[in-house]
C-alpha cells in the first residue's frame, strides 16, 4: 500500500513539472495561450420598475 501511495505522489509531481514546463515552452512550439483581443458588446435590458 506504501508503495501504491509513492507511485500516485511521484506521478503528481511528474505531472506538475509538465504542466509547467509545457506552459513555458509551449508558446516555442506553437501553443498560444493569449487570451483572445476581440471586443464583444451586447446589449443589456434591465427591467427596473
Amino acid at each position: 500500500m506504501g508503495r501504491l501511495i509513492k507511485l500516485l505522489i511521484y506521478l503528481i509531481c511528474l505531472s506538475f513539472i509538465g504542466l509547467v514546463g509545457y506552459a513555458y515552452i509551449g508558446p516555442f512550439f506553437g501553443a498560444d495561450f493569449s487570451a483572445p483581443k476581440d471586443e464583444i458588446r451586447e446589449p443589456v435590458i434591465l427591467n427596473a420598475d
